[in-house]
């Protein structure tokens, strides 16, 4: 059980120490991620970022992630179960909120370039593992030297899912519970973050220089 996302974020970075020496950039998921990406970036003193994506939903099931999409690429896990037209209708759907949230992330500046970086993307937990399936493979296309996965809690047939996936050099998960049903139950606080406090967390990486955190 953690106190709270920072607790949760602190508790990961010392497990992830041996990356201090690598070029890192930490690559939150939005919105809860941001918080424990903070806390990683901060011991590793090291960049930390945004990964702008979001899942397509099965027509039949929308928590059934079939794929992801971000401003750039879009990954499908299966895509002769499903028709072009549904396809390009949620990437124009999902792509309209993602630039969006890529105004206000990212205001004036650009995301970082990922090439010959070693990438950790951090989120609060997984459940199912499916978006972050997607998410992996899209990051995949910017070329990073290695892809480090780093989650407090996620069921343990999510993990085996990740860390089978070829892209992916280590998978860091505190907590691997049979007896999962929800993120939030491993949190003692699990209160929303919300839009305003991650641009807040963003704003302060992106005002100082890394050498200066």
């Amino acid at each position: 059980m953690f106190k709270d996302r920072n607790d949760a974020g602190n508790q990961l970075a010392t497990l992830l120490a041996k990356y201090k020496d690598d070029e890192v950039i930490v690559l939150a998921i939005p919105r809860g991620g941001l918080p424990i990406g903070a806390s990683v970036a901060t011991f590793l003193n090291a960049p930390l970022d945004v990964v702008l994506t979001k899942k397509i939903g099965h027509p039949n099931n929308k928590e059934y992630a079939i794929g992801a999409v971000s401003l750039e690429s879009i990954i499908l896990s299966n895509s002769n179960i499903l028709d072009n037209y549904y396809i390009e209708r949620e990437t124009e759907r999902i792509r309209r909120t993602l630039k969006e949230r890529h105004k206000q992330y990212y205001k004036n500046r650009s995301p970082k370039k990922l090439q010959n970086k070693t990438v950790i993307i951090v989120d609060d937990g997984i459940a199912t593992g499916n978006t972050l399936m997607a998410t992996i493979a899209l990051v995949h296309k910017q070329k990073p030297s290695k892809i480090i996965i780093a989650i407090p809690v996620a069921p343990p047939s999510a993990i085996n899912k990740i860390s089978n996936l070829e892209h992916v050099e280590e998978v860091i998960c505190i907590l691997q519970p049979d007896n999962f049903r929800a993120v939030g139950q491993f949190y003692k606080n699990f209160e929303e973050v919300t839009d305003r406090k991650a641009i807040q967390i963003l704003d302060y990486f992106n005002s100082k220089k890394v050498s200066e955190m």
